[in-house]
């Protein structure tokens, strides 16, 4: 069930015109920077868009600039929480084993407390639909839990059972607006 359901979300995303792409990926990101400058996180988790995500680059070079700790996640080893690596935006970067994005000198830090997750789907109880490793399972089941913010364009919302080991998002930030 969720195998055809990650297929139909993923040929959905790839369909998107790139122009409202565009438009909606400025919007999260504008969602995000007012929601950031409310709530002023010393350090947040960010994450380099794979398979057309939302990119929110924009965004993390102003809050880098405001002097927000930026990181970025990597897979040390497989079936294992993600780690983070401190990341500054424009800094060179290499493709990692799983051909993700991510800085060529690591500098490893502790998991910052907030997150930002992307989604490939979420439901009405901000559970998150990803591409099945685990990694971010395993990382928001980590104690103490960060606080995550899904990711995602609205039409990403679809309907679905929760498995045992999932873990609601703390919110979502879509086009349309974020967590209060």
């Amino acid at each position: 069930m969720k195998a055809a359901l990650r297929a139909t979300l993923k040929a959905q995303r790839r369909s998107q015109d790139a122009s409202l792409k565009e438009e909606w990926d400025r919007r999260i990101g504008a969602h995000l920077l007012r929601w950031c400058h409310a709530q002023r996180p010393a350090a947040l988790g960010v994450y380099w868009p794979l398979s057309g995500e939302p990119d929110l680059h924009p965004a993390y070079c102003e809050l880098a600039d405001a002097g927000v700790r930026l990181a970025l996640p990597v897979v040390i080893a497989r079936d294992t929480a993600l780690a983070f690596t401190a990341w500054t935006p424009g800094e060179a970067m290499v493709k990692d084993t799983m051909g993700v994005a991510v800085p060529a000198e690591l500098r490893l830090v502790e998991r910052p407390p907030l997150l930002l997750v992307p989604c490939l789907g979420f439901n009405a109880l901000h559970f998150r639909l990803g591409y099945g490793g685990g990694y971010y399972d395993r990382t928001l089941a980590a104690t103490p839990h960060p606080l995550a913010l899904g990711i995602a364009y609205a039409n990403q919302q679809v309907s679905f059972d929760a498995d045992v080991h999932d873990i609601p998002l703390g919110g979502m930030i879509t086009e349309y607006g974020g967590p209060d």
